[in-house]
């Protein structure tokens, strides 16, 4: 059993980088409905970055963030978050 869950982070707003707390994480892309499949990316031991295979975002490990957080923060997604910002406008 898993002792914590696996930060999710997506790139909506389609900015250049995203840098991330965790060297592992799952990416959706966009925000739902216009998510890509979730995908599980690992930078690895050494790796500081990595690239997305169908959203071509690169995210950028940074160790000044806690594991599930990101800059921008507006990247972190949570499934108890709003689903769409589509929706609410």
């Amino acid at each position: 059993m898993a002792d914590k869950a696996v930060p999710h982070f997506h790139n909506q707003d389609g900015v250049p980088r995203v840098r991330v707390g965790a060297r592992e994480f799952m990416c959706i892309g966009a925000l739902p409905p216009f998510d890509h499949p979730h995908v599980f990316l690992d930078m690895g031991h050494g790796g500081d970055e990595i690239i997305c295979q169908y959203c071509s975002t690169l995210f950028v490990y940074d160790a000044r963030l806690k594991p599930d957080g990101a800059e921008p923060a507006a990247s972190i997604w949570r499934d108890d978050a709003p689903q769409s910002r589509v929706a609410a406008e």
